[in-house]
């Protein structure tokens, strides 16, 4: 039924346990879509980069060209269509360094994305949680104001899920303990979320 992830399967085995819920995790981000909502990621760390790739891949084109055709491209005229590219919105918290940085300067940091989610987030909006352990107590703490809010909650993680397991709409906890193999495996997962979504919204 969705091609990118027989694809994403096939090369990667181990991830079979994880199909439904990849499929689960690609539902409630087209539905956050297809309602005019978006995206908030966070994450420490490699995660943190992770949270920057995947917005990357979403805010323009990935696979394809993501061309602006009609209504669309009246609207903003021949020049600007023909430089610019469909987009899906997604905002990666860890880079909005100016706010990072003075609300841990003035307050406890684990709450640092709780912050960011509770003034950017709106119900409808999908929190991305990327943390290995599942523990990571920012992370968790955005998780928590996620689902307080009427959002939905994602989370990448490892094996057990940790704490973001039960604050998960869906938890793609892949098979490893390692912090390094753990992303090794979230970044093809991710990856495949992004195609699945720009073929569904850009063909």
């Amino acid at each position: 039924m969705y091609p990118d992830l027989e694809i994403l399967v096939e090369r990667y085995p181990q991830l079979a346990e994880l199909k439904e819920e990849v499929e689960l995790a690609y539902d409630i981000l087209a539905s956050c879509y297809h309602n005019g909502s978006k995206v908030l990621l966070c994450g420490n760390g490699g995660s943190a980069s992770d949270s920057d790739h995947i917005a990357g891949e979403l805010l323009k084109g990935f696979r394809s060209k993501r061309r602006i055709e009609g209504a669309e491209k009246d609207r903003l005229g021949e020049e600007l269509a023909s430089q610019l590219q469909g987009s899906l919105p997604a905002i990666p918290l860890p880079s909005l360094s100016a706010v990072n940085t003075a609300f841990i300067n003035d307050c406890d940091p684990d709450y640092v994305y709780a912050q960011l989610t509770y003034g950017l987030g709106k119900p409808g909006d999908v929190l991305i949680a990327i943390s290995t352990s599942g523990n990571s107590p920012n992370v968790v703490h955005a998780a928590e104001v996620a689902k307080a809010n009427g959002m939905k909650v994602i989370s990448l993680t490892g094996r057990t899920g940790g704490k973001l397991k039960g604050l998960s709409d869906s938890c793609l906890n892949v098979p490893e303990d390692e912090t390094f193999k753990i992303q090794e495996l979230h970044l093809p997962i991710y990856h495949c979320l992004c195609l699945m979504l720009e073929t569904k919204f850009f063909g």
